[in-house]
């Protein structure tokens, strides 16, 4: 081991060498000039010392130091002057800023948030007997570049998982693979706005925010919001505004809960092929019903005019950035060409572990595991809210990971919402997913919350609501 200081040209410039490492010589001065730029003990202009003189200090041949200086000048760290001197080039990299990440307000103690699975559910032993499973089995073609629609595996297990639970008529060569339903929405609105010619896109109102609104808005078609009731979209307000394709939730609306109703459906499938639109079917979570039978997708009525989305989100993990379309014969290749432009195709392991988890009914298994503890959360906030805070109408309670109250007079969302941040809880109003002015209301999420955080969480809200009533 050398350890040495160089000479006047630059104080403090400390290299060590290790001899014995397997890491070339040139290779450890060029790390360690490197390191005292960016940390700033080297800054723009500093000389450093001849080659001649470093070596020497260091006991290494010329040729050593010549070959480190010519690394890092190539990386545009030094640079050459006249007179055969060598110089710092840039200033040092401006350090991390974390100010803007410890300023983030801190999330509630009890946290209502919506729209989750619960991640310390998810079946990690099940999922890697399929990745071992699935892996070793795969063809070695499996691991090259695919086309965009997806592994045939995943495709092909889709389809008999989907036709046979959720009632679609899906055929694994019209369905798609995408990195979750954020992009399946993204890939469509794409394909709508590009190809397609489409010029207006409809969507429920309230409905998510942060999918097709902010996307169709960018993609320059005119979006309009469509109200929703306790039966579902307002079908006949739908015709009334000459819109290409509407988005719906028709299972399990989002977020008031509400279930398509029968003549609802035919009226919306009617105006579908009369106007040969699109109808773009979320069934987020239809998995998850506990009150009464699964209602069948829309798609399998009529698989010409209907993409049905779905998503493993909701039902396994986010993470996972799993999801997939049944698409119309007409769409197929579009919007796989729009895929591969996207990112050259999803992870293929997770795809082929994915099918493989449903080709061996572990699927089936975890969703009857977790139906019975998603319930008995739901019940526990039910029944929370009925003691606690009576005066709140609970609606939408038949499925999912959610419920929606709808607030008595008196009492505004935003007024409520900051109340209980107070008492640290988390709600979350209606509001930011209206696009006209609405009934007011609390989005409350369960599932990853235990039925006594449950409780506390709403003996909470109570007191802050009598405090704002009070006040």
């Amino acid at each position: 081991m050398v350890e040495s200081r160089t000479n006047s040209r630059v104080a403090d410039l400390l290299i060590t060498l290790d001899p014995d490492s397997r890491e070339p010589l040139h290779s450890q001065i060029e790390k360690t000039i490197r390191a005292h730029i960016r940390s700033g003990r080297l800054r723009k202009g500093s000389p450093l010392p001849p080659t001649r003189n470093l070596a020497a200090t260091l006991g290494v041949s010329r040729g050593v130091v010549v070959e480190a200086y010519e690394q890092l000048t190539a990386e545009g760290y030094l640079s050459a002057r006249t007179g055969g001197y060598t110089e710092v080039a840039i200033d040092p990299h401006p350090p991390v800023n974390t100010a803007a990440r410890q300023q983030e307000p801190a999330r509630p103690m009890i946290d209502f948030r919506y729209g989750r699975a619960d991640p310390a559910q998810f079946p990690r032993t099940a999922w890697l007997r399929s990745i071992n499973r699935a892996v070793p089995a795969a063809p070695t073609e499996r691991f090259n570049y695919l086309d965009g629609h997806g592994v045939v595996e995943l495709r092909t297990a889709l389809a008999d998982y989907l036709n046979r639970v959720r009632g679609t008529a899906a055929h694994p060569d019209r369905i798609v693979i995408t990195n979750g339903y954020a992009q399946a929405i993204a890939l469509l609105v794409h394909t709508m706005a590009g190809s397609s010619n489409a010029r207006r896109l409809a969507i429920e109102d309230p409905s998510p925010s942060d999918d097709a609104f902010p996307l169709a808005i960018a993609a320059g078609l005119d979006v309009k919001g469509i109200p929703v009731d306790d039966q579902g979209i307002r079908v006949a307000e739908l015709t009334t505004v000459d819109a290409d394709a509407v988005v719906v939730t028709p299972s399990h609306q989002w977020p008031t809960g509400a279930v398509l109703a029968p003549e609802r459906r035919a009226e919306l499938l009617r105006w579908a092929r009369e106007r040969n639109a699109l109808i773009i079917e979320d069934d987020y979570d239809a998995e998850y019903r506990y009150d009464r039978a699964p209602i069948g997708a829309m798609q399998g009525l009529d698989p010409d005019h209907v993409v049905y989305a779905g998503t493993a989100s909701k039902t396994l993990a986010p993470g996972l950035r799993l999801g997939w379309l049944v698409l119309p014969a007409d769409l197929v290749e579009r919007v796989a060409a729009a895929k591969i432009a996207a990112d050259r195709g999803s992870p293929v392991i997770d795809q082929l572990a994915f099918a493989d988890f449903l080709t061996h009914g572990e699927f089936d298994r975890y969703l009857r595991r977790m139906r019975p503890i998603y319930r008995s959360r739901r019940d526990a906030l039910l029944d929370a809210l009925s003691r606690h805070l009576p005066d709140l109408e609970p609606t939408g309670i038949s499925a999912g990971f959610h419920l929606v109250t709808w607030l008595p007079p008196g009492l505004s969302e935003d007024d409520v919402v900051a109340a209980a941040a107070r008492r640290d809880v988390g709600v979350y109003g209606l509001a930011p997913y209206r696009i006209a002015p609405g009934r007011a209301g609390l989005l409350f999420g369960y599932a990853g919350l235990t039925e006594q955080t449950i409780e506390d969480g709403i003996a909470r809200l109570a007191q802050a609501i009598t405090e704002q009533r009070h006040g």
